[in-house]
């Protein structure tokens, strides 16, 4: 919690808006996108598919490959437990909405699936999209299997693994949309990112899910930055968004969302 209190403060002071941004890809993407205030009816079904994860008090048996969470070390926890703490919020999983409706992403791949509600957003954001979402834990995986076909998203699924295991099995895919959210570890997140460099072409975006969770996720993602085929990063703190447009001289970004 010291290290996030102590990037955030660092983080103020060198954000800043749409009036820093000289690259017309990233303004026209903060200005028509992280701050369009449009309120889509979308949005209400975000709101409806978490409010009712919230009030779900079902116990689940936790198999959990990543490194777990901060709240608890129980493996049996309930619905809305897991709703409540590891689960996005409503800005972010809109912020996803907003992201997935922008750019149109044919194919999306998620790693950590959870609940499914960053999973129901992206979806949402473009219904003639596919989204794959890779979740370690197959209670976790059956019932949100389950609960996005009730909530109608039919071009969402589900494969169930170990994350370094599933990914060489998706064989010649390629994704214009990976959000990294699935197990915040320096190691591992770099060593997905890797495993999933073949897969990207120029227009990917990559997004990667509390940088500064540790200390190591912050590590991890300044490597991230540094890595040649890397040309566009944009840290909002709570996401680290990854472009490899190689039309873009490489820059990196900090905006207040």
């Amino acid at each position: 919690m010291l290290h996030q209190i102590q990037e955030y403060i660092k983080f103020l002071k060198r954000s800043t808006n749409q009036h820093g941004v000289h690259s017309p890809f990233v303004f026209n993407l903060v200005t028509k996108c992280f701050y369009d205030k449009k309120q889509y009816a979308d949005y209400a079904l975000i709101t409806n598919y978490k409010k009712a994860l919230l009030n779900n008090n079902t116990p689940i048996e936790i198999t959990d490959l990543g490194t777990g969470s901060q709240f608890t070390k129980n493996n049996t926890r309930s619905i809305n437990s897991i709703a409540k703490h590891s689960g996005a919020s409503l800005n972010r999983a809109k912020l996803l909405y907003r992201l997935a409706k922008y750019f149109k992403f044919n194919n999306s791949l998620e790693l950590g699936t959870s609940l499914g509600i960053s999973t129901h957003a992206i979806a949402l954001g473009y219904k003639n999209g596919n989204v794959t979402s890779i979740e370690g834990c197959p209670e976790i995986a059956k019932f949100t299997t389950l609960n996005l076909k009730e909530n109608n998203i039919k071009h969402a699924k589900v494969r169930v693994g170990d994350f370094s295991k599933v990914i060489p099995e998706l064989k010649d895919e390629t994704f214009d949309f990976i959000l990294f959210d699935g197990n915040h570890n320096k190691e591992a997140t770099l060593t997905y990112f890797e495993l999933l460099l073949p897969k990207i072409h120029n227009d990917t975006v990559c997004v990667f899910d509390d940088i500064y969770w540790s200390k190591g996720m912050t590590e991890a993602w300044e490597l991230i930055k540094k890595h040649p085929k890397v040309k566009v990063t944009i840290d909002t703190f709570q996401y680290g968004f990854v472009c490899f447009r190689k039309e873009q001289v490489k820059e990196h970004f900090t905006i207040r969302l």
